[in-house]
């Protein structure tokens, strides 16, 4: 058995970023720019008003008060999206909405509760009064957004490697980009192997159990940012799984669940080994011990020949979502040109038990909360590998080390999270 730092550095090696591809700028989210942005236009474009008011000139302002306004002519309206063909000469003032630009001679904006707009309007008269009061002094630039202030004309904006967030866009689409070049993502082919196995959705026979793997996995997929394609279920004939691979060797990452542990029907290392090769088959952790990964034949995009990465995943529920966080999410991440590929890990403070009786890295699951500044965590109850409700119980995966018989109350543990939402424990 090799260790989990030796597993994922074995997987990763055999991993590369994927080439570039031009999307639609909404289409992008979550993936990694491929290339460096900058801006072909100021923003904003022109000096406009950063408040409703009127646009004056601050030297008309000068000893402005509540008990002596300055009064201005108002000779014009401007909203925004239009421009004004007044300019604002002395003695006069524009009333102006919030992003309008501002008109000529005007060199500060007074906003509408610093005037006495409000005691001027008669109910049925225009919006824009005669004249104007100004009740106070303003500065040279007040509530004046410059040309430019956000982003110049040629400067950069986004730097190559980032990940496109939902503030991302806005600023793409801020510069009028509708497509942006980025990571593509990876196509992940998904396989269940069993004979045991039931789609969802179908009437269960006796002996038989519902396929969950497939659907977890291609939650987990979708989730860290990758596409999957379901190959089904194979059973546990070695002819059977080779044909049902053959339907996915043209993606990114094959992952099968169950066939990789010691029983006489178990196929999926053995295939690996007769269709490409395995790079190993156990790691030294709980859940998760029969893990293979190593690579078979297939094809890209353009129908080259290349080694695919395949990784078999255990058949328990658990352990397969425990081991796709620990290995597949890695992977993914990197294809996508991701820079940090681990989860969060934080101490906490055991409140009940975990053991370790045979020497493997236990990942057990947990539910962890803040109180007065430190972390707490209490395991979701039993620990079995077919227990896929101690997944959904939980938010994290408390750590106890292979040299470790255990942990017990008060003990502080690390705990890699899966989650950080408060609604598990409100």
């Amino acid at each position: 058995m090799i260790s989990a730092e030796q597993a994922l550095e074995m997987i990763l090696a055999r991993i590369d970023i994927l080439e570039a591809e031009e999307r639609p700028v909404l289409d992008s989210l979550g993936q990694v720019l491929a290339e460096d942005v900058f801006s072909t236009i100021d923003i904003p474009p022109l000096d406009n008003s950063a408040m409703d008011g009127y646009a004056i000139r601050a030297e008309d302002t000068r000893g402005a008060s509540p008990r002596a306004p300055r009064v201005l002519r108002v000779i014009d309206t401007v909203m925004a999206g239009s421009i004004s063909s007044c300019e604002v000469a002395p003695g006069t003032a524009i009333r102006i909405m919030t992003g309008a630009p501002v008109p000529k001679g005007a060199d500060a904006v007074v906003r509408f509760e610093d005037t006495d707009e409000a005691g001027r309007q008669q109910p049925g008269e225009s919006a824009r009064p005669p004249e104007i009061g100004i009740r106070r002094e303003v500065a040279v630039g007040a509530d004046i957004r410059r040309a430019g202030e956000d982003v110049g004309r040629g400067s950069w904006v986004l730097d190559r490697g980032a990940v496109i967030r939902p503030a991302e866009i806005g600023v793409l689409a801020s510069l009028g980009r509708a497509t942006v070049k980025v990571i593509r993502r990876p196509v992940v082919a998904i396989l269940a192997t069993g004979d045991e196995l039931v789609n969802a959705g179908e009437p269960l026979p006796p002996g038989k159990i519902y396929n969950s793997n497939t659907y977890s996995l291609a939650a987990l997929v979708l989730r860290y940012g990758g596409v999957p394609r379901i190959l089904g279920i194979a059973s546990d004939r070695e002819d059977v799984l080779v044909n049902r691979l053959s339907r996915g060797l043209d993606a990114d990452l094959l992952i099968t669940s169950g066939g990789v542990s010691l029983g006489d029907y178990d196929v999926v290392k053995d295939v690996l080994a007769k269709e490409g090769e395995i790079n190993f088959w156990t790691v030294r952790i709980k859940p998760g011990k029969p893990l293979a990964f190593g690579t078979v034949r297939g094809t890209d995009r353009t129908g080259a020949a290349r080694n695919i990465p395949l990784l078999g995943l255990p058949g328990n529920p658990v352990s397969v979502m425990v081991t796709f966080e620990l290995f597949a999410r890695p992977a993914i991440l990197k294809m996508m040109g991701r820079r940090y590929l681990a989860k969060p890990v934080i101490e906490a403070v055991l409140e009940d038990s975990i053991e370790n009786s045979d020497g493997r890295r236990v990942f057990a699951r947990a539910v962890v909360e803040e109180r007065d500044g430190q972390y707490f965590a209490r395991t979701t109850g039993p620990q079995g590998s077919g227990i896929l409700t101690s997944m959904s119980l939980g938010n994290g995966l408390a750590i106890v080390p292979e040299d470790e018989a255990g942990a017990g109350p008060g003990d502080r543990v690390q705990v890699m999270m899966l989650d950080w939402s408060q609604e598990l424990w409100n």
